[in-house]
């Protein structure tokens, strides 16, 4: 009963932002997209031009900006800086909590991406060694939302760790320079610690990493729907060639990224490309990202967690994957 007031505000608010948006949107020349190392279907949509050619007739133009994390993609769509930008679900909606307004509008994987790194041979075992030890994390991103929610299952917080912000790039360098103790690792710089490195995986736990999400800023979904369902149309083409082609997908891997084939191997070995809708499981992980960070104390107890993440989905533009 609660959440129907909210429901009508936001659909009176999106109509209110369509109708005030409609009349320059026939004036787009440009639109921003992320592209990522963690969002492999990304790689090929930029590498063959398929955002080009689809907006080709349109005279709309497409410019490329690299996201190095969850946060600065979200950093991004706060700025305005991009019109789509990738990242995970779980951080998306710590953004939304914070007042990020943006809305999920598809999926580009279904990925275990994180997982706690400790170098070889560390004497860590387990989550309860890491008291009292330095842990590398990309604040904002989901490495950072699974550190929160290990840590909490082990009976800790991050006020028994010290927390070494750094990019994710960073972290894996500190972690094998023995700056830190342990990292938030983040795919495909945590496969290449491994193989390259033999960096250890000493906790995974699959069902705490929240999916990938494409979102827009509200305003942009309200005033230009067309594109938003063009653009996640074109997604789920490249989502279906990639299923279709995994030795193209990972060759367009190894020569964005430099790394090699093997690592490359490892990261989609963890990579689910099953979907391009946020679908009920992938919004269940959202949701249990949120309520374990409020549980733990890092979302304020008098945030409705679920409403939020009403405010945040929105799969509407999104094509049925086939």
């Amino acid at each position: 009963m609660k959440r129907a007031p909210l429901r009508r505000s936001l659909l009176i608010a999106g109509a209110l932002a369509l109708l005030s948006g409609a009349a320059n949107a026939a004036d787009l020349k440009e639109i921003t997209v992320d592209w990522a190392t963690y969002n492999p279907v990304s790689i090929l949509i930029k590498n063959e031009g398929l955002l080009e050619k689809e907006f080709e007739e349109d005279g709309i133009g497409i410019r490329w900006v690299q996201s190095a994390g969850s946060n600065k993609a979200l950093e991004f769509l706060n700025a305005g800086s991009i019109d789509f930008g990738a990242s995970a679900g779980g951080a998306a909606l710590v953004a939304r909590i914070n007042g990020n307004p943006i809305r999920s509008v598809g999926v580009y994987s279904l990925a275990e991406w994180t997982a706690l790194v400790v170098p070889a041979g560390s004497p860590i075992t387990k989550v309860e060694d890491l008291k009292g030890k330095r842990i590398a994390v990309t604040r904002g991103t989901d490495p950072h939302i699974f550190l929160e929610r290990v840590l909490a299952d082990a009976g800790l917080s991050d006020k028994d760790v010290t927390l070494v912000l750094l990019q994710h790039a960073d972290g894996k360098q500190a972690l094998l320079r023995g700056d830190v103790d342990a990292w938030a690792g983040l795919d495909p710089l945590m496969a290449a610690a491994e193989i390259e490195d033999e960096a250890v995986l000493v906790l995974r736990k699959p069902e705490y990493n929240s999916g990938g999400v494409i979102s827009t800023p509200e305003t942009f979904a309200a005033a230009h729907p067309d594109i938003v369902r063009r653009v996640l149309a074109t997604y789920e083409t490249a989502r279906k060639e990639a299923v279709a082609k995994p030795d193209a997908l990972k060759e367009a891997l190894v020569a964005a990224t430099k790394l090699p084939p093997e690592v490359i191997a490892r990261q989609l070995e963890r990579t689910k490309l099953t979907t391009s809708r946020i679908d009920d499981a992938e919004r269940d992980a959202i949701l249990g990202a949120g309520e374990a960070l409020q549980k733990a104390g890092l979302v304020a107890a008098d945030v409705n967690v679920s409403d939020v993440v009403d405010q945040l989905i929105d799969d509407s533009f999104a094509p049925p994957s086939q």
